[in-house]
């Protein structure tokens, strides 16, 4: 989503204040997501990350503040129109104690959507998220992953104007995780919902959101696209988060028992130059590897 096509504001937070045991935990002045994008809010532990969710999603009362949604000022906790318009996916899925279609089908039965359309509903979405061939089990007997799917799918089959996700992937190994987020980056380039993710993984953050909100001891330090952010920080703080984790780009031009060199572009050689010292390069840690003393010895 460019400058030049931004469009109107989903959800805007002005003066938001929760404090707990006469400690303020949270304090956002200004803060806003726009109709169809992803916010991805980010920072250390016990920032106050999950606590802006929260009261975003209607489940804690802020002490004051105001909270718009398409232009109309809304109180999460009390309005029920508002809050039949999110969708929410907590760090646990919490499921109930029926099967995969029952989960994903619960919401629809209790707004009296009829059993044609909950199934089909239901259906497009265990598919969507590679589950359909678990509809019919328990959900006691699902894996991290399994589990999380049938939670996403919950929310989805909803089709809210707001999707709040709390550290979606944090419970799962590397590998369920990296397939979980494969297929939610896919999801939500197709999702006209606004989506509001939180979480502790810079790498997540950069990937999945449209803009980077950086929350520090409860409050927003900056918020910009990942790139601005990356570049100019506004503080050391800032700084230290955007630095936890460093990607650069670049392709491989040689690799040999597990060792790769990779060219990132910022040399001014020509390609046989690239070539020449790729070779070298491998030709010398294989003769490292060689003359290294095996273990044991």
């Amino acid at each position: 989503m460019t400058e030049a096509m931004e469009a109107p504001r989903a959800l805007e937070v002005q003066d938001l204040v929760v404090t707990r045991g006469g400690r303020q935990i949270l304090a956002v002045e200004d803060l806003h997501v726009r109709a169809g994008e992803t916010l991805a809010i980010v920072g250390p532990n016990g920032a106050g990350k999950s606590t802006l969710l929260l009261v975003l999603a209607g489940l804690l009362a802020p002490d004051r503040g105001t909270i718009r949604f398409e232009g109309e000022t809304v109180v999460p906790t009390r309005d029920l129109a508002y809050r039949r318009r999110i969708g929410l996916v907590l760090p646990a899925p919490l499921l109930l104690s029926t099967s995969v279609f029952g989960n994903v089908a619960a919401g629809l039965q209790f707004r009296g959507v009829s059993k044609a359309e909950t199934r089909d509903r239901v259906d497009h979405w265990l598919d969507r998220l590679g589950i359909l061939h678990l509809r019919d089990r328990p959900g006691s007997q699902l894996s991290s992953g399994e589990a999380q799917r049938t939670s996403l799918a919950r929310s989805l089959v909803l089709e809210p104007d707001l999707l709040f996700l709390d550290e979606p992937f944090v419970a799962l190994d590397s590998r369920t995780r990296a397939a979980l987020l494969d297929d939610f980056e896919r999801i939500g380039h197709e999702m006209s919902a606004s989506r509001v993710i939180v979480t502790h993984h810079l790498h997540e953050a950069v990937r999945l959101g449209d803009r980077l909100a950086i929350l520090v001891a409860g409050g927003i330090r900056q918020c910009d696209v990942p790139a601005r952010v990356a570049e100019a920080p506004v503080d050391e703080e800032v700084a230290a988060i955007m630095a936890a984790e460093a990607r650069v780009r670049g392709r491989i031009v040689a690799s040999a028992g597990g060792l790769v060199v990779v060219d990132t572009g910022s040399g001014h050689g020509t390609d046989d130059d690239d070539e020449a010292l790729a070779s070298r390069l491998l030709d010398d840690a294989r003769a490292a590897a060689k003359d290294a003393p095996t273990a044991g010895t």
